[in-house]
């Protein structure tokens, strides 16, 4: 997002968020990131993904010029929209990964950073989506005033395999749709419920995809 208006409402700075996505990267997607990969983070934000991750190269992707200050030490900041990816070289990364980014974009747009991504990845590569589910938070969908597209995760499915993705991995419940709650945020508290069969307040989906 360019407008600092909506880093400083909806999308205001939170420590809880950083413990988030450490526990969530080291228990959920490092196993999946090669120490050799190079790894693209669309709609980066503050980074606390890309902050996590142990990789050999690690590129954050976002229009607000902000993001670069929230990176940690040897993550390249690249601003930019997740349309136009010119400044990756094509066939170069191995994983990709966005997290609530493509809601905020028009279905074009959304294709277009499909067709981007298609020449940035390696043949196999690997492409990570956390995204609001509207089949489970339809009520609360529009509260983000910057939510533009609607996707479950049936939809988003078929969307990546029209484009040429074969679905890996698909949970329609990951994680609860925001960290705006008084609830505690604790890594032991996040592996229960990633460890756990039941996800009553999963709203956001997480989905895997090859190249």
């Amino acid at each position: 997002m360019a407008d600092d208006a909506y880093h400083r409402t909806r999308f205001s700075p939170d420590p809880r968020r950083r413990v988030l996505w450490e526990t969530l990267v080291a228990c959920e997607f490092q196993p999946r990131i090669p120490a050799e990969a190079t790894v693209l983070d669309l709609g980066a934000g503050y980074g606390e993904f890309i902050n996590a991750v142990k990789a050999r190269r690690r590129i954050a992707v976002d229009v607000w010029p902000g993001m670069a200050g929230h990176l940690a030490p040897g993550v390249e900041a690249l601003i930019t929209s997740v349309t136009c990816l010119d400044g990756v070289a094509d066939q170069s990364v191995d994983y990709a990964f966005a997290s609530n980014c493509f809601e905020h974009l028009s279905r074009a747009e959304f294709l277009t950073c499909l067709a981007e991504l298609k020449r940035k990845l390696k043949p196999g590569a690997t492409l990570e989506i956390v995204q609001p589910n509207f089949k489970y938070c339809a009520r609360e969908y529009f509260d983000d005033y910057t939510h533009v597209s609607i996707y479950t995760h049936r939809s988003l499915c078929d969307l990546l395999v029209a484009n040429d993705f074969k679905i890996q991995r698909c949970r329609p419940r990951f994680m609860p749709l925001t960290l705006q709650s008084p609830a505690p945020v604790h890594p032991w508290l996040i592996r229960l419920h990633l460890l756990s069969p039941f996800k009553l307040f999963g709203k956001q989906m997480l989905i895997t995809a090859l190249r």
